[in-house]
């Protein structure tokens, strides 16, 4: 599936792929974005299938997405960045695109299994029409420029996304760090645990938390999220 896809900086400049998390869209950095073309990246920002500008298909899963990126982007950036359902993204293509530096910001990588599955489901997809105002509650920490960024891009995504998330919840994929790899963490993160923190180390990935970040870090703290990557961008 091509892509829709969002770019900043020089066409002649190193390759940035940015991955984007459920119910956002390549909108979602539109900090991060700028900032990096300011250091001379070419900057691609995808829209996953079933989100933004990209086409709806009938089921989505970890390797449509991933195909998808791989079709609408150049093989072998310098630099990729895939936060939550991106992060999952970037895992499962990362062995194909060969990024000389990944970069996994607060990732499913094995998103935990619930009780209630169903309900927490129906949850996330009445989002589709959340206020700006039910959003702030739920970010306090985000700008009121972030708030207006959210609505727009849930606007423009395809609930029935979320219906995959069920599917492969409990299912382990994460990656090899087959390219020199930095997990980037929440604080707390409720995707990756202490546990799974330590195991990502051990097998040869640098681990950094951001402290008093949400899982959405390059939106809440965009700072913080700079400073997390120092010697990585």
């Amino acid at each position: 599936m091509q892509l829709h896809t969002r770019e900043w900086g020089p066409s002649d400049g190193k390759v940035a792929v940015l991955i984007h998390g459920i119910m956002a869209d390549s909108q979602c950095w539109w900090r991060v974005g700028p900032h990096l073309a300011s250091l001379g990246y070419r900057v691609i920002a995808v829209d996953l299938p079933g989100h933004g500008q990209s086409p709806r298909a009938e089921t989505y899963s970890p390797e449509l997405y991933a195909s998808s990126v791989l079709e609408s982007v150049p093989a072998r950036p310098e630099l990729a960045i895939g936060h939550s359902l991106g992060g999952l993204t970037l895992a499962v293509a990362v062995e194909r695109l060969r990024p000389a530096r990944a970069i996994y910001s607060d990732p499913g990588f094995r998103l935990p299994r619930m009780e209630g599955d169903a309900p927490m489901t129906d949850m996330m997809m009445q989002l589709k029409h959340a206020t700006v105002e039910q959003v702030a509650a739920m970010h306090p920490g985000w700008t009121a420029e972030e708030n207006a960024v959210e609505i727009e891009m849930l606007k423009l995504w395809d609930p029935r996304t979320v219906l995959s998330l069920s599917e492969i919840a409990g299912s382990d994929h994460t990656p090899e760090p087959v390219v020199p790899s930095l997990v980037q963490l929440a604080d707390p993160s409720f995707l990756v645990s202490p546990d799974q923190a330590d195991d990502l180390k051990a097998r040869g990935f640098e681990v950094r938390v951001v402290k008093g970040a949400e899982h959405t870090i390059h939106r809440h703290l965009f700072e913080d999220f700079l400073t997390s990557l120092d010697g990585w961008i």
